[in-house]
């Protein structure tokens, strides 16, 4: 059996007790930070294939180590956990970097269907989105299915694993308007309507990150009461 590594980074013993024998009973290994300094130290170490993260911590801010870890290109994929979830709170949380995020008191099958969709797409390899086309390039923006990365204008872009996902998926589908379940399922593995705010908010990062000017998108176009659509270049 393939190890499948999670780091939780959580303080209350109750929730870390309930979390670790959950996620054990699964088949996860599990190791624990109970504190801003030994989740940084653990996060640093690297190894995970992905990140459960409160972010009130003692000692320091679960965002804070968020950015620290997206600033080094590290692309493990985090779950933020929190009691904070209101909508501003889960936009800075994503634009931080997070890839998904769960409001406590959460659900302990949709924690854990959320867990194994960003965990599979870590074995599956990030480039692993169906299809033959190994670079796609529009304008100043190239994205190397191999190698697992975009750039523009030949420098490396700092994408989370679901916008490389989400970003590769439009780009391979170029004309045709994606539903928000369907993107959802194919960037994070799961649908539900209720995670539609969670494309809207990777699609306005995704456009500050190509270039593409919200106001008047020239690559990422808003369809209405429907979805997205890529427009490839003519």
């Amino acid at each position: 059996m393939i190890e499948r590594r999670i780091l939780l980074v959580e303080d209350e013993p109750g929730l870390v007790f309930t979390l670790t024998d959950l996620l054990l009973s699964e088949g996860y290994t599990v190791t624990h930070a109970g504190d801003y300094a030994s989740a940084l130290a653990a996060i640093r170490s690297g190894g995970f294939d992905a990140i459960i993260l409160d972010l009130m911590l003692p000692g320091g801010s679960g965002l804070d180590a968020l950015r620290e870890m997206r600033s080094r290109g590290d692309g493990v994929p985090v779950l933020v956990l929190t009691a904070r979830s209101s909508v501003p709170e889960r936009v800075v949380g994503l634009k931080a970097g997070a890839d998904d995020y769960l409001g406590k008191p959460f659900d302990s099958e949709e924690l854990l269907a959320r867990v194994e969709a960003l965990v599979r797409r870590t074995k599956a390899g990030a480039g692993g989105v169906g299809g033959e086309r190994r670079v796609i390039r529009f304008g100043d923006v190239e994205i190397d299915r191999d190698r697992a990365e975009a750039r523009k204008a030949g420098e490396p872009m700092q994408l989370t694993v679901q916008e490389f996902r989400l970003l590769v998926f439009l780009a391979e589908h170029p004309g045709k308007t994606m539903p928000r379940n369907r993107l959802l399922e194919e960037a994070w593995g799961y649908a539900g309507a209720a995670a539609s705010r969670t494309v809207d908010m990777h699609v306005s990062s995704l456009r500050q990150k190509i270039g593409d000017d919200p106001a008047k998108p020239r690559w990422i176009v808003t369809v209405r009461g429907f979805g997205y659509r890529f427009e490839a270049e003519a």
